[in-house]
């Protein structure tokens, strides 16, 4: 096999040892090549099926630990602080983050904000509320698991809103990481504890991507003329026309190269349809290298975050969609209230070259005035467009339940 070849193929699978592509020309490394230690070139391959290959690069962790080795192992964050949650000056990749907090600050999940910086850059290529960043809306905590996002609660930590939240994307970087947490709420946080683990390296392939998060809520959605507190009808609304996606909630715009790799949507369903309580209906539309017309188009909401026929299970969990929060599916008042749901495009990366707009309509044709917000992540290269500006803390609370309610019963 020629060198170039050779060399192709490892920047293609991602790590020096032997690639499918050469198995039969090429011998298996010595082992004592094999063991090459902390001097790693770039990320290791993940995954189950990649774990009997030997690793290079050197693992550490930033984390809350009790310097003093008692038991406080903890940071406290007084109003309008911020804490610097890992701080790394080389190569490397962030593998895990874990967190959890104690606060007697209502909606503290939506009032903290995660952000993160590669590369010494000044604009962070995350930023969202911490909640919404870990996989639920609302400010709400639940049980729930995908692949690369979960939050892990239940019984009393439930009921006073705590749970520890973890995530497993991938975060390279090639010269430095900073990440931060800051509290905006108006009571101190008495306990945030933390753990980011990561792997150093010499240095990164040059196609490696940097990874992106971004928080946005449109509070209510704008609509079409038609007034459902006016009583129209399903069959009048299906015949609405939406071709250009003008009205469509966007979830991320973004410049560059990269690629899309999922998004949380959360929904507070407070302008429903008479008789008709399905939030959903609206159809995914995502523009792609600047086509003014959409180049995906989906068929409905759910479909779009891999269900159908509404979301008659609710809750469920799986590893690339599902629903981490629920609101009723039956009685009264079907599909009201507050709901967040996940798709992450983990073996369906949506690819870009120049620039992505990921767009869903607020039910069929952009009929309904909800409460909607999410999170988009994408890897993509540096340097990134600007975020819109994060809206300040009031801005970002959820709808109180009660009203809520009242207002889906307006229109029902």
């Amino acid at each position: 096999m020629s060198t170039q070849r050779r060399q192709f193929l490892t920047r293609l699978f991602g790590w020096a040892g032997l690639t499918a592509g050469s198995a039969a020309a090429a011998p298996m490394p010595a082992p004592a090549a094999a063991a090459a230690g902390p001097s790693a070139a770039g990320p290791n391959p993940s995954g189950l099926g990649n774990l009997f290959l030997a690793r290079q690069g050197r693992r550490l962790r930033s984390s809350s630990w009790n310097r003093t080795g008692k038991n406080a192992d903890r940071v406290q964050l007084k109003p309008g602080e911020t804490a610097v949650i890992a701080d790394i000056a080389r190569a490397g990749c962030i593998r895990h983050i874990w967190m959890t907090i104690s606060t007697r600050e209502p909606h503290y999940l939506r009032r903290m904000v995660l952000r993160a910086y590669w590369d010494g850059e000044s604009s962070p290529s995350v930023e969202s509320p911490v909640g919404d960043f870990f996989g639920v809306g609302h400010a709400r905590v639940t049980n729930y698991w995908s692949l690369p996002l979960n939050m892990v609660t239940g019984g009393r930590p439930e009921s006073e809103n705590r749970a520890a939240m973890n995530c497993f994307f991938p975060m390279p970087f090639a010269r430095g990481a900073r990440l931060t947490v800051e509290n905006q709420g108006k009571e101190p946080v008495r306990a945030l504890y933390y753990y980011v683990d990561y792997e150093t390296y010499d240095g990164l392939p040059d196609e490696a991507l940097r990874f992106h998060a971004q928080w946005r809520r449109q509070n209510p959605t704008v609509p079409t003329s038609l007034d459902l507190s006016q009583g129209a009808d399903f069959r009048r609304i299906n015949e609405v026309v939406n071709l250009d996606g003008k009205l469509n909630y966007v979830i991320l715009e973004a410049e560059g190269r990269g690629h899309y790799v999922g998004c949380n949507l959360s929904i507070d369903h407070i302008n429903p349809i008479k008789n008709f309580g399905w939030f959903g209906e609206g159809d995914d539309m995502i523009f792609i290298d600047g086509d003014e017309k959409p180049t995906l188009v989906g068929t409905g909401t759910e479909d779009y975050f891999c269900a159908a026929w509404g979301f008659p299970g609710g809750h469920n969990s799986m590893p690339y969609h599902g629903i981490s929060l629920a609101g009723p599916t039956t009685g009264p008042a079907p599909y009201s209230g507050k709901w967040t749901m996940y798709r992450y495009h983990i073996e369906d990366p949506v690819m870009f070259t120049r620039s992505i707009k990921v767009t869903i309509e607020h039910g069929h044709g952009n009929v309904h005035a909800n409460d909607y917000s999410s999170v988009g992540y994408w890897y993509q290269t540096e340097p990134h467009a600007a975020f819109p500006k994060l809206p300040p803390v009031e801005k970002r609370l959820p709808i109180p339940d009660r009203e809520s309610l009242r207002k889906f019963w307006k229109t029902y």
